[in-house]
């Protein structure tokens, strides 16, 4: 490409291209526009470009050098469309303004949209001077604009499919409306005019070829029924609401029916109402099944199943009959087949209907006994129809029972009993009547025997339905236990992240006002204000401490502890702190197993149980420490989410106010108190919570409001030689005098941190390198052999923890020393059980007479 030319090679208005002091307001606008734009100068050869904005040169990729003095066909390429490169030539040349889009192309070859306005400046003389062209990528509106156009296509296939489907449908639902007897009905409110399908008629037991008026509708409809059927009619005219109504019919050859009735109101183009239309459906079979089903489950769960006394459950079960099957009279006597006679104590009457309680003789109303003895069921319609009855007809109306079911119940092939349904007026009796009344009195007899077999098995059922209940309890406590033991877990890491992040800031803020210490002796006045900040950095420290703890990322020192004895040596400490008011028993098991813990935050965790048992007391009272050894199985393991195995349970019980379930469920998360404003930060016990975890063990809470609280931990058993209670910590001493300097490399992210060990550790006489990463310390320790000292955070930037760059650096340097400082306890960086030789550990904050004195002892031991 030839060199771009310079503007100033161009006869330009100085004004247009910012070459004099007082630019055209108009052509700084289009000079700060983000709008692309363009001027061309048509007067000379092949029209090239004498300006463009910044924003053309965003949009192009190219530079303004690089963009001057070309005709805009560089922009073109191989996708640009030819008749609209032919379109703007012809615009230029008739000196006319065009609007159109074309495909261009970007300094990195990608292509986009632009829409182009190109239009002539015309010169005062009418000539054209210039050619304006402002420009807009609309790349993402094609692309729309394509994706919508493919949208509507397959939306109007699918409108096509969709209403192919609505007429596929419609069929099918004919099909099925056949198919599954449904009827289809349509009321004119006008004329009350009613059609119907041979089904709708089907439905209603009439003649599916004969008319079916609504006037017969009503008819058919049982007389309880009606008005609530009219009513459900004029609800649905006036509201709108979905017509949906279930009732009994009376069908031609006198067998009741039930319906289904469903329907929505039509309105005319008035929106006046003009039609109801739906289904019907014969919902006959499915309430005979659930009457069937409801009474067999009632005979089961009130009768069969519960009362000892013959009698009363043959009672029962005709009554509960009698209901179901809407008769007269339900009764069960006890027949003697020699007198022909039958002995009823008591039977079920409907409302109006006599009772038939007492003795009767079968030949006072007919010879049906003969069938009776032979064990055969006798049934009857209309005693006068029956030859067995119609001579003794009236007898039985008279006793209303001119429809009669004897159902016998034999025993050791004779009869024995009969379950008896009586109905005052003529009626036929269904095969599923029948069938249940059979049913039911084969288990009205059954059931007297199953009763004494179910008594011997409800003594076992009964213990067994006690345990199904009492684990499925232990469940839901086990599943409680596990839903706020991951609630714990997960409020724990955020806890132990703040609590990190926190301490790295108060270990600067606290060297910082140690440093300051230092250099202010001669001044009271400020040295006053920095040891009010170092008692405020300490609180702050102690409270990251306890947040730590309930994080389970504390550092702790575990040792093989006799908890007895570690009580009993600090027995002291605990009386003075409840005061007097409150009586102490401590409570030791015989032979208590060993725990492998730290001495000292056990002794913080049975103090802070102590202190909370002593405010549970306000008015004095009772507390007591007790430490048993636990063996804990599978179940318990379960619901105290533990491995099963030994473990030392140390208990600390009060007599005092207790505390609700609401509370007991929080009461181990950080920050949570009871207590005034003031009176408590709400860790004591998440910090329990917490060293009970880390030491592989459990903390529950159990509490009774107005009976006391115990808060056990369990810890688990170990195997080993006590090593006793642990040191007492030494105060802090003054910072050692130099000795001998060591070259010490100094890791770690945090710059404050960092520089103040440093100086410290300069202020020693030793020779310190910094490092702010892993990566950074490994090339630091390659390139110096002399360094025979690492003190390096654990939480390291660059892929590195510290214990990583420990181990490089002993791989380079076999006896080099190292000491950890951490806001926290890593586990799967520092285990106390995987620390080697001349490995040391120091939590932040820490005070740098400390530190320096940790340098200095590591120093000066022997060996690696």
């Amino acid at each position: 490409m030839a060199e771009s030319p310079n503007p100033s090679d161009f006869d330009l208005d100085p004004r247009l291209v910012g070459l004099d002091d007082g630019t055209d307001p108009f052509v700084a606008a289009v000079r700060a526009t983000r709008m692309p734009m363009v001027i061309t100068d048509p007067r000379q050869t092949d029209n090239p470009i004498v300006f463009v904005n910044a924003a053309f040169c965003t949009m192009t990729g190219y530079e303004r050098s690089e963009i001057v003095g070309r005709n805009c066909r560089f922009l073109q390429g191989p996708q640009t469309d030819p008749s609209a490169v032919r379109k703007i030539r012809e615009a230029v040349e008739a000196r006319t303004t065009i609007q159109l889009e074309l495909c261009n192309y970007r300094k990195d070859g990608k292509t986009f949209w632009n829409r182009l306005l190109l239009g002539p400046v015309r010169a005062k003389d009418g000539g054209v001077a210039y050619f304006f062209g402002s420009q807009m990528d609309v790349t993402a509106d094609r692309e729309r604009l394509s994706g919508l156009e493919q949208t509507n296509s397959v939306l109007a296939s699918q409108v096509v499919a969709r209403e192919r489907e609505i007429e596929i449908n419609e069929a099918r639902l004919l099909a099925a409306a056949d198919a599954g007897d449904l009827g289809i009905w349509q009321l004119d409110l006008d004329k009350l005019e009613l059609r119907a399908s041979k089904h709708c008629k089907t439905n209603f037991g009439r003649d599916p070829n004969l008319p079916f008026t609504y006037a017969q509708l009503l008819e058919a409809v049982h007389a309880d029924d009606r008005s609530r059927m009219q009513t459900a009619v004029q609800r649905t005219v006036a509201t709108g609401e979905v017509y949906r109504i279930d009732y009994r019919v009376l069908r031609p050859d006198d067998q009741q029916g039930w319906v289904r009735i469903q329907g929505r109101l039509e309105r005319d183009a008035d929106g006046r109402p003009a039609f109801l239309a739906g289904i019907s459906q014969d919902i006959t079979p499915e309430v005979l099944g659930r009457r069937r089903t409801e009474l067999l489950d009632y005979l089961d769960r009130e009768v069969y199943g519960v009362l000892d006394d013959a009698s009363e459950v043959a009672y029962r079960a005709a009554e509960a009959l009698g209901r179901a099957l809407d008769v007269s009279r339900a009764g069960y006597g006890t027949v003697d087949t020699q007198a022909e006679t039958i002995a009823i104590a008591r039977d079920w009457n409907a409302p109006g209907i006599q009772t038939l309680a007492g003795v009767l003789r079968f030949r006072d109303y007919g010879s049906y006994i003969e069938d009776l003895k032979r064990g055969d069921t006798v049934v009857f319609a209309d005693a006068f129809l029956d030859p067995r009855t119609r001579d003794n007809a009236d007898a039985l109306v008279a006793i209303s029972a001119q429809a009669v079911v004897n159902m016998p119940v034999s025993e050791a092939g004779g009869i024995v009993a009969l379950l008896y349904l009586n109905h005052a007026t003529a009626r036929n009796w269904t095969p599923h009547e029948l069938a249940l009344v059979r049913e039911v009195a084969l288990r009205t007899r059954q059931a007297v025997q199953r009763r004494r077999a179910e008594q011997d098995l409800q003594n076992l059922a009964d213990s067994l339905e006690r345990q199904v209940r009492e684990r499925t309890q232990e469940l839901m406590r086990s599943e409680a236990a596990l839903r706020q033991s991951q609630k714990m877990e997960a409020v724990g890491q955020l806890t132990g992240g703040l609590a990190h992040d926190f301490n790295n800031l108060l270990g600067a803020i606290s060297g910082s006002f140690e440093m300051l210490q230092r250099r202010l002796k001669g001044d009271a006045a400020l040295a006053r204000y920095v040891d009010m900040g170092q008692a405020a950095t300490k609180r702050a420290a102690a409270l990251t401490h306890r947040l730590l703890a309930f994080s389970r990322q504390q550092t702790l020192e575990p040792r093989v502890l006799q908890v007895d004895s570690l009580i009993e040596g600090f027995e002291d400490l605990v009386r003075r702190t409840i005061g007097p008011q409150v009586a102490l028993e401590v409570a030791p098991a015989n032979g208590l197993w060993q725990v492998l813990a730290d001495p000292g935050q056990l002794e913080s965790a049975l103090l802070n149980l102590c202190i909370n048992a002593r405010d549970a007391m306000p008015n004095g009272g009772r507390l007591t420490i007790e430490t048993a050894n636990r063996t804990i199985g599978e179940e318990g393991a379960l619901a105290l989410q533990l491995t099963p195995g030994q473990y030392v349970s140390i208990c600390v019980t009060d007599n005092g106010t207790g505390m609700p379930e609401d509370v007991v469920e929080h009461a181990f998360e950080p920050f949570f108190t009871t207590k005034p404003i003031g009176a408590g930060t709400g860790l004591g016990l998440s910090m329990v919570y917490g060293f009970a975890r880390q030491s592989g063990g459990q903390a529950r809470i159990h509490s009774k409001l107005g009976a006391g609280t115990t808060v056990c931990m369990y810890l688990p058993r170990h195997e080993g030689e006590p090593t006793g209670p642990g040191e007492s910590i030494a105060p802090t001493k003054a910072p050692p005098d130099a000795g001998p300097g060591a070259t010490i490399l100094v890791v770690d992210d945090e710059h404050a941190v960092r520089t103040l060990m440093a100086e410290v550790l300069r202020e020693m006489g030793h020779s310190v390198l910094e490092a702010a990463d892993g990566p950074d310390a490994v090339r630091q320790l390659q390139a110096d052999l002399r360094i025979s000292f690492l003190v390096t955070d654990v939480g390291l930037p660059g892929g590195m923890n510290g214990r990583q760059v420990a181990e490089a650096a002993r791989t380079m340097q076999p006896a080099i020393k190292v000491l950890f400082v951490t806001g926290y306890a890593d586990h799967s960086a520092l285990s106390h059980t995987h620390l080697l030789n001349g490995m040391h550990v120091l939590t932040k904050p820490f005070d740098l007479n400390a530190f320096c004195q940790r340098v200095q002892d590591m120093i000066e031991a022997t060996g690696p």
